[in-house]
């Protein structure tokens, strides 16, 4: 059965072409369906797309179909039940089954249709969370918690590394911290950090979910398993914050390059949400908060660090112990205490009091002795490597020889490895030349030599001359030489020839 809306595009599209197959081939129905509605129009009677489904070849199996619609909660496959009426000498086509399985199977629909009755709020009673999946940040997919607040459908985002019990409580306290109060019901999945398992259909709760909830003050329910239409809030929630937070090519958002540029996405998509104004309330959220408030009950001013793990000092190498390993954290956290926990291969490592309580690091496992360092957590520090000193001047030589340039530098480190002698004397001789040929000409001729490993007296000039293109003077012309000349033997007359010699 066409809806209103594509019986009114089939009719639109006829009465633009005026051609049935056209019309069909615009809205993608048959061009018989399109003759139908528009006889139908024309005759002022009820306009029906589909006719009923009457087939006489399926009408003596149609007992058998309705017990397998019955049999599988109107999910059972047309195919399916072709190949099941082949067997029992059903001789219709599989395009009459299609036909006669939908129909009875939108009867069975109608018929057993869940029917909802509305859910009537009231300030301060409820809050619903749930999870969507995040993106993919670091080869690791983020965990979106996502919290509801039922009567002023106030909406909180918080992207989490994991769904483990302290992932969840700091996103719930951060959650009442955001709507600046807690309610007095938390509705939740059946997750393994609510419920531990289910008797006779009863839920057994998780004894640090209740640690938790006793330390808020609310009382946390969880929904019927597999039944997503009890906290239909939150799951709208989730499925709002995938579409805009998750990048794909409906939204055109490119990758996030850290954590914190997701964290920072979600409070500004928070923002948007709750400043519009709802679809049902008409009102933006935030102004329904403020109204929320006053039956919201107050939360303790430390978060339920318990679940953050256990308590660690900082020693002054940025490093806690855990199981004797060590771990590093960022280096302002030095000196001071955070809160460590081992997931089942990680370890995650908790800084900050209150709602400021974030996490700081994470580590894979190491064994005992071992340590695991990340050097992005120590960006304040400087370097002391004792084979790659660098040179500092300590007097005025040594500074005019340094602020050569790097060739001085290299020179100074190389020599020095090789325990050249009189190093302070070649240091000299090289702030001379650089006043006679120049800086840059001396610094390149001292990397030179350091390359080289020429060291010695004379060896600097050498290089700078070579590198100039000079060359050694020969000596002085031909016309100054103080030599005898061989001018006189020219009044002796050539010498005979060896022919006339011998005649």
């Amino acid at each position: 059965m066409l809806s209103k809306e594509k019986q009114m595009e089939v009719l639109e599209a006829y009465d633009l072409t005026k051609s049935y197959r056209s019309a069909g081939q615009l809205t993608g129905v048959d061009h018989h369906t399109v003759k139908r509605l528009v006889v139908a129009r024309a005759l002022g009677t009820e306009i029906c797309a589909e006719p009923a489904v009457r087939s006489k070849v399926a009408e003596a199996f149609a007992d058998k179909i309705i017990e397998w619609i019955e049999h599988s909660n109107g999910k059972v496959r047309a195919d399916v039940v072709h190949e099941k009426l082949v067997q029992m000498g059903y001789r219709g086509s599989e395009r009459t089954t299609r036909r006669v399985v939908a129909a009875l199977k939108a009867a069975y629909e109608h018929e057993h249709h869940r029917v909802y009755k509305p859910w009537i709020t009231e300030p301060g009673a409820w809050l619903q969370y749930d999870f969507g999946t995040g993106p993919v940040i670091g080869e690791v997919a983020v965990v979106l918690f996502c919290a509801w607040l039922a009567w002023s459908r106030f909406r909180v985002i918080v992207p989490l590394r994991d769904k483990s019990m302290p992932s969840i409580v700091a996103a719930l306290d951060r959650s009442f911290r955001a709507i600046g109060g807690a309610p007095t019901y938390v509705l939740t999945d059946n997750e393994r950090t609510v419920t531990d398992r289910h008797i006779c259909g009863i839920a057994v709760r998780n004894r640090t979910a209740l640690d938790v909830a006793s330390y808020y003050g609310v009382t946390i329910a969880t929904c019927v398993p597999y039944d997503p239409e009890s906290k239909g809030g939150s799951e709208s929630t989730v499925r709002i914050a995938k579409a805009d937070l998750v990048p794909t090519e409906y939204n055109l958002r490119d990758g996030y390059g850290s954590f914190a540029e997701l964290d920072q996405a979600c409070l500004d998509l928070s923002a948007v949400l709750n400043a519009r104004p709802h679809s049902v309330t008409r009102r933006p959220p935030n102004e329904l908060l403020a109204v929320e408030a006053g039956a919201l009950h107050a939360i303790p001013a430390e978060p339920y660090t318990a679940a953050f793990g256990e308590s660690r000092s900082v020693s002054w190498s940025s490093t806690v112990s855990y199981r004797s390993a060590r771990y590093s954290v960022p280096d302002h956290l030095a000196g001071g205490r955070v809160w460590v926990r081992a997931t089942a291969d990680e370890l995650v490592i908790v800084a900050g009091e209150g709602s400021g309580a974030t996490e700081v690091a994470r580590h894979r496992l190491v064994g005992p002795g071992h340590t695991s360092i990340d050097d992005a957590h120590y960006r304040h520090h400087i370097a002391r490597d004792p084979l790659g000193r660098t040179p500092k001047a300590t007097k005025p030589s040594e500074e005019a020889f340094l602020s050569l340039g790097a060739g001085a530098k290299l020179y100074l480190v190389e020599a020095a490895a090789a325990g050249v002698r009189r190093i302070e004397a070649r240091m000299a001789e090289a702030v001379t030349l650089s006043s006679l040929h120049g800086r840059d000409v001396v610094d390149r001729a001292l990397g030179t030599a350091a390359i080289a490993g020429r060291f010695s007296e004379g060896d600097l000039g050498s290089i700078i001359v070579h590198g100039a293109g000079a060359t050694r003077p020969s000596g002085p012309p031909a016309e100054h030489s103080l030599a005898a000349g061989t001018a006189m033997w020219s009044a002796l007359g050539p010498e005979p020839d060896d022919e006339e010699d011998e005649r």
